[in-house]
């Protein structure tokens, strides 16, 4: 178990599906400064990611967050929390039962909760990646004098046609597949990286100690990772909340909602994401331009898709020098 994990219990919670939990149990990480010593980034972490944003060996962005860094672990305190029943507190008894309960929105709500639990009222920035994004424009809406940021990276607001179209596919993998996890992980790569990321890598070249495509060796190798340290029940919940992205659900229209949120709006796109595409976040661009909400967006440049957001950690840095 994860000796750096911290729990804060949420008690008698309903969930946007009217489900009642009796308590939510909610691990997560501090880094950096003691909490309110400094200002605050709270980072949200993607699909398959958790709390250990920043530790020297594995925290999967500590190419953006450690000490002299982008977010300076000298200079903040970081916090991240798990998604509820992600896995990584390794406690079965917080695993979510039926991942159709919660939807992104919940765990916006429940990360403000705990927040407000810790007396945490203000933070400096609200960062996340992918689904981590999301779940932030989501708590943007939900506590709008919260942040004074709200950057979200290789993401959306939403979940496009086009997001729900790969969701769908990869819960129907998850239904049905002899090896779920595995299965639907191979199919995912294909998503987050582009044809000419595989050029760059593989180039056609053969492992010869299994006799296949090294492209094929490191998809199953992919999976295998996967398998390993997600359960079944942690990927069937994240999968899905990503298919809940959308702050507009019973609120009305785009303009109104997102009128509500305080926070200098930063978007973040990579122009190879396969995934979350580009067009998407310029076409949000606009139309808080129209509104006067004050907001950017800004491009990583990258051959990785949408992976980009964790390969291209110097262009990150450069991009949000001015928000650190």
């Amino acid at each position: 178990m994860n000796s750096s994990l911290k729990y804060h219990s949420i008690e008698n919670f309903t969930t946007e599906t009217g489900v009642v939990y009796d308590e939510i149990e909610l691990s997560y990480e501090l880094f950096g400064r003691e909490l309110h010593t400094a200002p605050i980034v709270l980072v949200n972490h993607a699909l398959t990611g958790n709390s250990d944003v920043a530790s020297p060996h594995s925290g999967w962005w500590n190419g953006i967050i450690s000490e002299g860094n982008l977010i300076d672990t000298n200079k903040y305190t970081i916090i991240a929390f798990n998604i509820p029943g992600n896995g990584f507190d390794k406690k079965p008894g917080n695993l979510i039962k039926n991942y159709k309960d919660f939807t992104a929105r919940d765990v916006a709500k429940l990360f403000g909760i705990a927040l407000l639990g810790l007396k945490t009222k203000k933070l400096h920035a609200i960062i996340g990646g992918s689904l981590g994004g999301g779940i932030s424009w989501e708590m943007a809406v939900l506590f709008p004098e919260l942040a004074s940021h709200l950057i979200a990276v290789g993401s959306d607001w939403k979940a496009s046609d086009w997001v729900l179209a790969h969701n769908k596919v990869q819960e129907q993998i998850l239904l049905n597949s002899k090896k779920p996890v595995h299965d639907a992980r191979m199919m995912a790569m294909m998503f987050y990286r582009t044809a000419g990321s595989f050029k760059e890598k593989f180039n056609r070249t053969v492992n010869e100690n299994l006799g296949i495509p090294n492209v094929e060796s490191w998809l199953l190798h992919h999976g295998f990772q996967l398998e390993n340290r997600f359960h079944l029940q942690s990927y069937k919940m994240v999968n899905h909340l990503l298919s809940t992205l959308d702050i507009v659900r019973d609120r009305g229209e785009f303009k109104d909602v997102a009128s509500l949120i305080k926070s200098n709006i930063i978007q973040i796109g990579i122009d190879s994401d396969f995934f979350f595409v580009t067009q998407e976040n310029i076409e949000t661009k606009n139309i808080l331009d129209e509104l006067g909400v004050k907001n950017t967006y800004k491009e990583i440049t990258s051959l990785h898709g949408h992976d980009g957001f964790l390969v291209e950690s110097d262009q990150l840095k450069k991009l949000l020098k001015d928000v650190f």
